[in-house]
């Protein structure tokens, strides 16, 4: 039996970059544009503003938990003030955030993320998208996808819902499409998003392995662990009624 009906779940909200997103071919290129527009002219900085804010040298990825990961604008701007020049830290942070929501144009879905998406709204679940980006990311990256239209709730650090791992913006994916804490699943590829689902009382929390972290960060934090979206559509079923 699948997991929707029997369990009553009737709502789904998604994290965005590493679980609807494939995070280090969306990433890497925007990171490096944020950087490259907070070193200005100087361009030496621009291998230490990366480091700082989670792209490991070595590896050629982004840390589970570092700033750019797991923070908004206002945490990767903390990351950086102190490696470059004076600067207003508002100002950074809203030239940060421009350069994310610009970005948008440029993300790499997760393998077969669109035809997801479509199943579990022709089953009939409702879905929802809680990011550490901003709104206005948010907003684009499903305009661009072409999947604005199947989510009844968007929201970003900015949208006065609190920042993972608080509550707030589950509590407000609940109320927004109307259902109790305990019929909503959260889907991401962090520990915070699953913290959020899980201070919020969802019904069901699901780690996903397309972002930066690993099965093993997970476990513990999760009911299950999936190595992309690509399995719930089987694994859910339909909703509950």
């Amino acid at each position: 039996m699948t997991l929707g009906r029997s369990r009553g779940l009737r709502a789904i909200l998604f994290d965005k970059d590493g679980t609807l997103l494939d995070f280090d071919r969306s990433w890497t290129h925007i990171a490096r544009e944020a950087a490259a527009a907070a070193a200005g002219p100087r361009a030496e900085l621009l291998p230490a503003l990366l480091q700082a804010c989670g792209l490991d040298p070595q590896t050629g990825r982004f840390r589970p938990g570092s700033a750019m990961v797991a923070g908004t604008a206002a945490d990767v701007a903390d990351c950086w003030l102190p490696l470059l020049p004076p600067r207003d830290r508002a100002r950074l942070i809203d030239d940060i955030d421009a350069t994310f929501t610009a970005g948008a144009q440029q993300v790499v879905p997760v393998e077969g993320m669109a035809e997801v998406v479509a199943a579990l709204v022709a089953a009939g679940w409702r879905l929802g998208l809680a990011t550490m980006d901003n709104e206005a990311a948010a907003e684009a990256t499903l305009q661009h996808l072409e999947l604005r239209g199947h989510f009844g709730f968007v929201c970003g650090w900015d949208s006065g819902h609190g920042t993972k791992p608080g509550p707030g913006m589950a509590q407000a994916f609940c109320a927004a499409v109307g259902v109790l804490p305990a019929a909503a699943v959260m889907v991401g590829d962090s520990v915070h998003d699953l913290e959020m689902g899980r201070a919020a009382g969802l019904g069901l929390g699901i780690g996903v392995l397309t972002g930066p972290a690993r099965a093993e960060h997970l476990r513990g934090h999760a009911d299950l662990v999936l190595d992309s979206v690509a399995a719930l559509p089987a694994l859910l079923g339909e909703p509950g009624r």
